[in-house]
């Protein structure tokens, strides 16, 4: 039986990682995990990568879509996308969904 659910906004971001600036990565990694919980209309994220492949994928849930375009405007989020195209990723794609139905077992 499903609860009262209201839908919501998916950004689906998969990446494959460059083998440079870890340590870079890492710190820009961590900051935008910090300011995204800040962004208003953001509601949770999951992210993983495999070390071997460098495959990774994020998805980020906000409420809405403009929760999402005001976040891809953030200026340290710009920043951290222009560094991601020239230094970080091989290749990445962003998918922008919405959640109709959520599904959980524990």
């Amino acid at each position: 039986m499903e609860s009262n659910f209201e839908s919501y906004v998916a950004v689906i971001f998969s990446s494959t990682r460059t083998l440079h600036h870890d340590e870079a990565y890492d710190r820009w990694s961590h900051r935008m995990a910090e300011l995204v919980r800040e962004q208003p209309g953001f509601i949770d994220f999951v992210s993983a990568r495999d070390p071997v492949t460098r495959l990774g994928i994020t998805v980020a849930y906000f409420v809405d879509e403009e929760s999402v375009l005001a976040w891809k405007a953030n200026t340290e989020h710009l920043e951290a996308q222009q560094l991601g195209r020239r230094e970080f990723y091989e290749s990445y794609s962003v998918k922008v969904a919405k959640v109709f139905r959520e599904y959980e077992t524990r």
